[in-house]
C-alpha cells in the first residue's frame, strides 16, 4: 500500500530539508506538472513536466543562485488527495547579498503516493526586491 498524500508530501519536505534531492525527485510522478507562481523568477519554464525538468529548471537554479536556500513549512493542510502547505523560503541571494523570508503556499496533488501536480504561490514582490529586479 502506498503512502497517504499527507505522508508523501511530508516526506518531500523532510528529504528536501535533509538535502536529499534524489529522494525528493523520487516522490514525484514521472509526469508531474510543476508550476512556479506567476512572476516568480523560475516561472519562465512553466509548466515543468517530469522530475528532471523540475531538477534542471527549478532546483539547480536556486542551488546555484542562493546561499542556504531552505523551505520552512509552518502547516500542512490535508484535503484528501490535495495537500496545502503554508510556510516560508529562506536563504540569501548570492548576487545581492540580501536575505529572504518569503511567504509561500504550495498546493500538491498526490496519487498513489506520488506527487502529480505542484502549484507554488509566493510573495513575488518580496523576491523581486531581494534579487534586485525592482
Amino acid at each position: 500500500m502506498s503512502e497517504s498524500p499527507m505522508q508523501a508530501v511530508q516526506g518531500i519536505y523532510d528529504a528536501f530539508s535533509a538535502g536529499d534531492v534524489p529522494a525528493v525527485l523520487g516522490r514525484m510522478d514521472d509526469q508531474i506538472e510543476w508550476n512556479e507562481a506567476n512572476n516568480f523568477p523560475y516561472a519562465d519554464g512553466n509548466p515543468y513536466i517530469g522530475p528532471e525538468a523540475v531538477l534542471n529548471g527549478v532546483f539547480a537554479r536556486f542551488i546555484d543562485e542562493w546561499d542556504g536556500f531552505g523551505v520552512e513549512m509552518d502547516e500542512l493542510l490535508d484535503a484528501g488527495e490535495t495537500i496545502v502547505a503554508l510556510g516560508h523560503y529562506t536563504g540569501t541571494y548570492k548576487a545581492t547579498g540580501k536575505p529572504q523570508r518569503t511567504q509561500i503556499v504550495h498546493v500538491w496533488r498526490v496519487s498513489d503516493g506520488k506527487a502529480t501536480r505542484f502549484q507554488q504561490y509566493a510573495d513575488t514582490l518580496h523576491v523581486a526586491r531581494v534579487i534586485g529586479s525592482v
